[in-house]
């Protein structure tokens, strides 16, 4: 071989070659404990570190859910408090129309109220000129000839005015009468005898006139009539024994 060639073998061999290190048997023994200690405690910080990441990626994975648990519970916060926006505009709108209705119902009423607050009534005997009476017993007096009658109150066949609202009623009895038999005229609400007026019997006397007339507080139902007393009488026409009311206020 050339001697070029050794020189480059021999200069490669100091590249490729180390040094030869002869080693006793305690230094082998602590060598091999050494690179023992020395592997452990790199594995130990490769899992040291990637358990670190873990924890990390964990973490952080935790939080991006826990901030999806938050904006879904915001989510549905809103939701539910834009449902009980919506329920209370319903609610004032229901409310609206339950004022509007009874402010309604309110008018309606009065508005019938008002109708059957115009009560008048003016009536007479009737009889073409007989007398009604005497009768031995108390008699409800039956004034049989309307002459007005606005509201329907008075009834010709029983007699009774029956007040259809409450109020304030102005009542007058007339009578004409006279002779050999009294006049008694009595004015009753329902059972309570509260008026009369009346004659006595005189035979020189051809005609006799009376009445009486009050203000009564009633409600609805109260009845008005008119008693011809025991052993009474009036003349019966169209003119003169008469049984007016109407309601004031």
């Amino acid at each position: 071989m050339p001697e070029g060639s050794d020189n480059l073998a021999n200069t490669g061999s100091m590249h490729l070659q180390t040094e030869p290190v002869t080693l006793n048997n305690s230094e082998a023994s602590g060598g091999i404990t050494s690179f023992k200690v020395q592997g452990t405690a790199t594995l130990y910080h490769f899992v040291k570190m990637s358990l670190s990441i873990l924890l990390i990626v964990s973490l952080f994975s935790g939080s991006i859910l826990a901030q999806g648990d938050i904006l879904a519970s915001e989510t549905q916060l809103c939701d539910a408090c834009e449902i009980n926006e919506k329920l209370k505009a319903m609610e004032t709108k229901l409310m609206d129309t339950e004022n509007r209705l009874k402010d309604t119902e309110k008018e309606i009423l009065e508005l019938k109220n008002k109708e059957k607050k115009t009560v008048v009534f003016s009536v007479a005997v009737g009889g073409g000129g007989t007398n009604i009476g005497p009768f031995n017993t108390v008699t409800t007096l039956i004034y049989r000839t309307v002459i007005t009658s606005v509201g329907g109150a008075y009834s010709p066949i029983t007699g009774i005015f029956v007040a259809p609202v409450a109020g304030l009623y102005y009542f007058t009895i007339f009578y004409n009468a006279g002779g050999k038999h009294q006049t008694i005229l009595q004015l009753y609400k329902n059972n309570e005898f509260l008026l009369a007026t009346s004659d006595r019997p005189s035979a020189p006397d051809q005609a006799d006139n009376g009445g009486n007339a009050v203000f009564l507080q009633l409600v609805q139902g109260d009845q008005v009539y008119v008693r011809l007393g025991a052993n009474s009488f009036v003349w019966g026409n169209n003119y003169h024994t008469t049984f007016s009311g109407f309601l004031v206020t």
